[in-house]
């Protein structure tokens, strides 16, 4: 099988970095240190690039199958491993939607063979489809997906009775999308009746509102005390949420953790002027003190993982007005661009953000041999150019729909190469179309 070697990195893994080299023998990684050899391993030298475990992201939408105008697949999964992600979790609000094993595992073989990210499909609950929500496998499901709120088609769970039983019984990861439904229906009323076409995207973190999110995920937390459930809740976007989140237990003995997503870190209520409904999104981007107390949290242990919420529409779609544009906006090819860039701004060290963005995903999802540099992993890994600069523009964008919230601005930092099990699929600017991903596994 192919050796690769990789010498003189500066390797960031586990809340540290050393330098060193790193053997690679067919998928896996085989020896890390310093001074390594082999005569038949192909030599990358590093220059000192920072090597990095390949993201894993928990959250995405793919859009496949039902909207191939927006998004598949392999349009999405080559995105991603152009921006760093090696492995993706993706949601089941596709058409039609996962609310069955066969429908999920329909999903499953679209990726097989073609995706060069890993992958996993969440497996999509209902008010009625407890049979088939029970059946999924621990083992080879990343988790089952409730939404709280902000539903598309027969996906809203708003019977606390089903709640319940779901987490009652479920065996695996539960993942929740906090909006009050209720809440969020009385105000979208009452933004149509006061404001009616002349309501905007600015208007958006007020209609999605900090108390839809709060009321929903204290209800998610209370029924997963009641029950022993393993939650996690999703996208947190207020300070009341970050700031109630458990900062002192070890991240592998919580029973429940959340999500940070690179857009509610990154922009705030004041971006809405400037960008209207291309960040456009549920749940809503709120204020800056939000965004700060996420980046606490995040600091503090109390937020455990960085993800997307990767959600591409057409430029069609995002330009129409505010009460037809669609929620949702591209990020999975740029989300480590956003995470080097707060880095460089001093909002965490760069141990602490990737180690959020990699090894603490594998870890709450439990995740075995992935998010690590460390001999018997996974060789899923980026090398990454510090001095490398590059404007983000329509010509540069890999995502099916074309655009970004980002272009135009200058990234300090950018990839040189992605490789996924031991493969490379992207050497500076160039993606090899390998399906070299794999469904991943869950060590439950």
């Amino acid at each position: 099988m192919a050796k690769t070697l990789i010498k003189n990195a500066q390797i960031v893994t586990g809340k540290k970095i050393t330098r060193g080299d790193v053997l690679i023998d067919g998928e896996r990684i085989v020896n890390v240190g310093s001074d390594i050899s082999h005569p038949e391993a192909n030599v990358i030298d590093a220059e000192d690039y920072l090597l990095l475990p390949g993201l894993i992201d928990d959250q995405v939408h793919f859009r496949e199958p039902g909207f191939p105008h927006k998004a598949n697949i392999l349009s999405e999964a080559r995105a991603a491993v152009v921006g760093g992600v090696t492995s993706f979790m993706e949601m089941p609000n596709t058409k039609p939607q996962a609310l069955t094993q066969q429908l999920l595992q329909d999903k499953y073989d679209i990726a097989a063979g073609s995706s060069p990210a890993n992958y996993s499909f969440y497996m999509g609950a209902s008010n009625d489809n407890m049979d088939e929500v029970l059946r999924t496998d621990r083992k080879t499901v990343c988790g089952i997906k409730i939404f709280m709120g902000s539903s598309t088609g027969n996906m809203l769970v708003d019977d606390e009775t089903v709640l319940r039983k779901i987490f009652s019984e479920a065996e695996l990861l539960i993942a929740t999308h906090c909006e009050d439904e209720a809440t969020v229906r009385a105000r979208i009323a009452r933004y149509q009746e006061e404001y009616g076409d002349r309501a905007t995207a600015e208007m958006h973190g007020e209609i999605r509102s900090r108390e839809a999110c709060i009321l929903s995920s204290q209800l998610a937390m209370q029924i997963a005390h009641d029950t022993d459930a393993r939650l996690h809740i999703l996208h947190i976007t207020t300070a009341e949420e970050a700031e109630a989140f458990d900062s002192e237990t070890e991240l592998s003995l919580k029973r429940i953790t959340s999500e940070a997503c690179v857009h509610h870190m990154y922009f705030c209520d004041e971006d809405y002027a400037r960008l209207g409904n291309k960040i456009k999104c549920n749940p809503s981007i709120k204020t800056r003190a939000d965004r700060d107390a996420i980046r606490a949290a995040l600091v503090s242990g109390g937020i455990d993982v960085i993800a997307t919420d990767h959600a591409p529409h057409t430029m069609e779609e995002k330009s129409q007005h505010y009460w037809q544009a669609p929620s949702g906006l591209p990020l999975v090819q740029h989300s480590l661009d956003l995470i080097m860039d707060m880095v460089q701004d001093g909002v965490m060290d760069l141990e602490l953000a990737i180690y959020k963005a990699t090894e603490a995903v594998a870890i709450c999802f439990q995740i075995p041999d992935r998010g690590r540099i460390e001999e018997g992993c996974y060789a899923d890994l980026v090398l990454y150019d510090p001095q490398l600069q590059r404007e983000v523009k329509t010509s540069n964008i890999r995502y099916h729909c074309g655009w970004s919230p980002l272009e135009g601005k200058v990234m300090q930092g950018g990839i040189r190469y992605t490789m996924v099990n031991g493969q490379i699929v992207y050497e500076n600017g160039v993606l090899h179309d390998i399906p070299a991903g794999q469904r991943m596994t869950f060590d439950r």
